[in-house]
């Protein structure tokens, strides 16, 4: 039987490898040195290759497995619910940064992340207060339920810039709004 030798750049995607798995080094650096080169660099086509395997063999999973199919889509539904968020906050200019220099664009989107996040701690502080007094009241709340909460809703925070201010708001010691309770039957 013969030996097969290692493929071509064995050594160095392993040591590609050992950098990123040990932290020593980040991805985006890695995909940025290898495509400062002006030619086709063989390494890169090399990990090319083992990407594609990779992926391969990750699309073997998916379709084995039933789990990993739902963990995905709930993956990707998340992301899809924060990217639903960051338009509607950005609705005025149809979520797209149309400035031309690099400074206002970051400010654009630093400013459009504080707002988003904002609305993310907002719901957090409230779905937690909601939850606190479920459990005050003795419900039963499945850790599996827990998991599907989402604080990326907006239904309930005023986009359109029309806001009304009152003297006479009923807030609570933490200068929350109180939480809307139903009676358990």
């Amino acid at each position: 039987m013969p030996i097969l030798s290692p493929p071509p750049h064995w050594d160095e995607i392993s040591q590609v490898i050992g950098a990123m798995r040990d932290r020593t080094v980040t991805p985006s650096l890695i995909l940025k040195k290898l495509s400062a080169y002006r030619q086709q660099n063989s390494l890169a086509a090399a990990l090319r290759e083992v990407g594609r395997i990779e992926r391969t063999l990750f699309t073997l999973r998916w379709f084995e497995d039933s789990d990993l199919r739902r963990t995905v889509t709930a993956e990707l539904n998340k992301g899809e619910a924060r990217n639903s968020l960051a338009r509607a906050v950005a609705f005025h200019r149809l979520g797209r940064f149309r400035d031309r220099g690099m400074d206002n664009q970051q400010t654009r989107a630093a400013a459009l992340n504080l707002v988003t996040s904002a609305i993310i701690l907002f719901n957090c502080r409230y779905l937690g207060r909601a939850i606190g007094e479920l459990r005050r009241r003795g419900t039963p709340i499945e850790p599996a339920m827990l998991s599907r909460l989402s604080p990326l809703g907006w239904d309930r925070i005023n986009l359109t810039g029309d806001y009304i201010w009152s003297d006479r708001l009923n807030l609570d010691a933490e200068g929350l709004l109180p939480l809307l309770t139903k009676p358990l039957p």
